[in-house]
């Protein structure tokens, strides 16, 4: 007798294949303690309110559109974040554990990527996402960013986005709540903080799959600078200096910025310092301070002495 059975169509699976692929990817994930959830791909959460029970359900709707909702339903949804138990709640269903990810993806069988929870314990991730969108190059200003704040871009955990960007990932310190931001530091930089997320790489979506930089430090992600921080998530006015307080100048901000330097980076940092202090004008009232922070380093003083007269020769051109 002849199989009644019907093959699957390519496309569905592809879509299996996909979804398969995303969930071994967000358990992976999981393995560094990251919380997660399924997305669509369309990168919205996969798993539809359970407080729009009056609207249709799109399961295979990547948009995850919303249809009209009673005006209690959505009163529930403002305030609700899982109290009520079901899934639904976007990045408050996101965890760590692996047999509640797998429930998760059970629920959303056409989701082909995974969110990542940031600002939550133990790692407080933080993304910088880096567009690169016409005229907009994220890298670049974050790059012009570090010159003029004087601080390093920390080699971390880089995941390359389909449209050509990049998303850095960094740990944040306890007690420090960074908000998510679209160009708040510069245009093309935009920051995911507490409840906010990023698409995981393994992630699916109709422009491509987001992936692991193959040039980047694998786990764990690099700290975030302090004044990347600062330019991230002011301090709150309690917890900042009095107006009393003379702020520091740009002078001590290169001091400090050669003082950090590891070793392979200290004689670069120098020479970057030393050049923007000439290039002030206070280079040669400078020196001794940027001579003395590169002998705390390490560096040999005749060495860090020619260091600092070439960055005035290179002024004087």
């Amino acid at each position: 007798m002849a199989s009644t059975g019907r093959k699957a169509s390519p496309h569905r699976t592809a879509h299996f294949d996909r979804h398969a692929r995303a969930l071994v990817h967000a358990l992976a994930a999981t393995a560094h303690g990251l919380s997660v959830i399924p997305l669509t791909s369309g990168k919205l959460p996969a798993i539809r309110s359970p407080h729009h029970e009056d609207s249709p359900r799109h399961e295979d709707d990547d948009t995850a559109a919303a249809g009209p909702a009673s005006a209690a339903a959505v009163a529930s949804a403002a305030v609700c974040r899982g109290e009520c138990g079901r899934l639904g709640h976007g990045i408050h269903d996101a965890t760590a554990e692996p047999a509640a990810v797998r429930a998760l993806f059970a629920a959303a069988p056409w989701a082909t990527g995974y969110g990542i929870a940031c600002g939550t314990p133990p790692h407080r991730l933080i993304g910088v996402d880096l567009d690169l969108k016409g005229r907009t190059d994220g890298m670049a200003a974050l790059r012009e960013l570090a010159r003029e704040h004087a601080f390093t871009i920390p080699r971390t955990v880089t995941v390359l986005t389909p449209s050509g960007g990049r998303h850095l990932w960094f740990t944040g310190p306890p007690g420090r709540e960074v908000p998510n931001s679209v160009g708040r530091p510069a245009p093309g930089i935009d920051i995911r903080g507490a409840g906010g997320y990023l698409a995981g790489p393994g992630s699916y979506t109709p422009r491509g799959t987001y992936r692991l930089s193959p040039t980047a430090p694998g786990w764990p992600p690099a700290e975030a600078p302090p004044e990347l921080l600062n330019l991230i998530a002011p301090l709150p006015p309690h917890r900042r200096a009095p107006k009393s307080a003379e702020p520091p100048g740009p002078d001590s901000r290169l001091v400090a910025f050669v003082r950090n330097s590891r070793a392979g980076h200290r004689n670069d940092r120098l020479f970057w310092a030393a050049c923007r202090a000439y290039e002030s004008g206070a280079g040669d009232e400078l020196a001794p301070a940027l001579l003395e922070a590169a002998r705390s380093t390490g560096l040999p003083e005749r060495e860090a002495r020619a260091t600092i007269a070439s960055a005035a020769r290179a002024k004087a051109r």
